[in-house]
């Protein structure tokens, strides 16, 4: 179950945002849940809303100057509202003064309180991408993760078939590494598939007969990848007879479905003599020109039945 850590939250955020913890101290173990936000109706984060409560509440120079304006029974009453929608985090953006009334509350009820000098548009806009990265459905799939002129290509295929010597001619060809063996995929918008490769793994190719190749080394920064949107699924499989004649020489477009979102997918036979390098580039390619309108196989295919019906 994927979740956000409100410490893990500050430390990865604390130099990009200036964050200052200045109350609440004890609430460091605080965790958002994935089933609990699927579960509620409430917003991630958004400015203070005491009739419908975000996960993280964010304070700009209007809701503090409310809170100053306030009785001080007035303030409890809104203290106590804010309480009853249990916040992840609370955080104040901009430079005007805390009241003191809502620093006690942070320190009475452990609830984290922070401070960024930064404008409230621009902290929710950060911290929102934040929290959507790590509450993101996650699955992981056997195979190597590689950006292909711009196209994020995953190759998959059984163990033995040349995955990864394929990954590498690729490299050398221009290509970059994502992750080889093992790729984390999570979904990070309804259409968006991102991939990342284990911690352990990052910068490694394991090729047969060579073993494990670090590739940011051998090629340099721009031939690795921390991450990549998944486009295309690259499958290599090994036919049962040796002529490619008995291959189809039309086949149809494939999908593989991952975490609710369809990927295309091209299936290749791994065969002698075959250029694998420049069919997956070209596979690139035309995932490219599909996405623009450009269907070439449809293309022909309307040609031919026009020809056909013009003898």
């Amino acid at each position: 179950m994927a979740q956000v850590n409100i410490q893990q939250l500050f430390e990865d955020k604390q130099e990009r945002l200036s964050l200052v913890w200045v109350g609440g101290e004890k609430g460091t173990d605080r965790v958002l849940e994935s089933e609990v936000v699927n579960a509620s109706n409430r917003g991630l984060i958004g400015h203070m809303n005491l009739i419908h409560p975000n996960w993280v509440q964010v304070l700009s120079s209007t809701e503090l100057d409310y809170l100053h304006a306030l009785s001080p029974a007035e303030l409890a009453t809104a203290l106590t509202q804010l309480e009853e929608g249990e916040p992840l985090c609370l955080i104040v953006a901009g430079e005007t003064e805390i009241p003191k009334g809502l620093l006690d509350f942070a320190n009475r009820t452990h609830t984290p309180l922070f401070r960024s000098p930064l404008g409230s548009v621009q902290l929710m806009w950060m911290i929102r991408h934040y929290i959507v990265k790590g509450l993101a459905d996650s699955t992981t799939r056997h195979g190597v993760f590689l950006d292909v002129l711009g196209v994020g290509v995953m190759i998959t295929g059984d163990s033995g078939v040349g995955k990864s010597e394929l990954a590498l001619e690729l490299i050398t060809r221009g290509s970059g590494l994502v992750a080889d063996d093992i790729t984390e995929l999570y979904r990070i918008s309804p259409e968006t598939l991102e991939g990342r490769c284990p911690d352990l793994l990052r910068d490694f190719l394991e090729v047969r007969g060579l073993g494990m190749l670090n590739i940011r080394t051998m090629f340099g920064e721009t031939a690795v990848r921390r991450k990549k949107s998944l486009k295309l699924i690259v499958h290599l499989y090994r036919p049962p007879f040796d002529d490619l004649s008995k291959l189809e020489r039309l086949p149809t477009s494939g999908v593989e479905e991952i975490l609710g979102i369809k990927i295309s997918k091209v299936e290749l036979p791994v065969m002698a003599g075959r250029n694998l390098a420049v069919l997956v580039e070209a596979a690139a390619r035309n995932f490219v020109l599909q996405q623009r309108g450009i269907d070439t196989m449809k293309e022909f295919i309307e040609r031919h039945e026009q020809h056909m019906q013009e003898q």
